[in-house]
């Protein structure tokens, strides 16, 4: 087992702008996915979406709870893209930058797997992770459950103290401090929270943080 630093990425807004434009697909996407299969109306399909996502931490959950919604089918149709590519909002200097980082490095995303894997294709990094750690590998139980985190740990043989969550979700960093994990958060909001280690603007920033997190580049 290395003992080297294990770094676990976030992937959407905060290894790439999701927000801009893959995020409002989604939630239209999900929104229809509701309509079709309930017989609901658009009011009722929003209200439905963000009440689960709130309630459970993913609209799935809630859906297949009350509805017995299928979560292969809901997460293949949820998440097509005709154009992904013109979608994805990143920058490429992040591919050197992540050489830059020691240790391994996993993505661990509550979107499924081909959705992740698809967009790090995109943005030329996927040969820069060993592996990715998604929804389906979580046995669709999403961050920030602890199940998510044991599981990512139990399957990777990982020490929390080991481990750096790079995020721009506070509820997932604060789950990951309880484990006895570094966190970082990626974003431009004032503050941070103690349970936050290092706070950053940007992603691109992580490189020159590592001395901060107590780890030798």
């Amino acid at each position: 087992m290395s003992l080297g630093p294990v770094w676990l990425f976030d992937l959407d807004d905060t290894l790439h702008t999701a927000s801009a434009h893959i995020f409002p697909h989604i939630n239209r996407s999900m929104t229809e996915y509701i309509m079709r299969h309930l017989a609901v109306d658009e009011g009722e399909a929003n209200a439905l979406r963000t009440c689960y996502w709130h309630r459970y931490g993913a609209t799935l959950l809630g859906l297949m709870r009350h509805h017995g919604t299928d979560a292969a089918h809901f997460l293949r149709e949820t998440h097509r893209f005709d154009r992904l590519h013109d979608l994805v909002v990143f920058d490429r200097a992040l591919r050197h930058g992540l050489r830059r980082l020691p240790g391994r490095k996993i993505v661990f995303s509550n979107g499924p797997a081909d959705y992740a894997n698809a967009v790090l294709s995109i943005m030329g990094i996927r040969h820069a992770f060993d592996r990715v750690f998604a929804i389906e590998q979580m046995r669709l139980q999403p961050k920030p459950g602890h199940r998510a985190f044991r599981h990512l740990l139990a399957d990777h043989r990982l020490q929390p103290s080991r481990c750096i969550l790079v995020e721009d979700s506070l509820a997932n960093l604060k789950a990951a401090k309880r484990l006895g994990m570094r966190t970082v958060w990626i974003s431009r909001a004032s503050g941070r929270p103690a349970y936050v280690d290092v706070k950053l603007p940007s992603v691109l920033a992580l490189p020159r943080a590592v001395g901060r997190l107590g780890i030798r580049a």
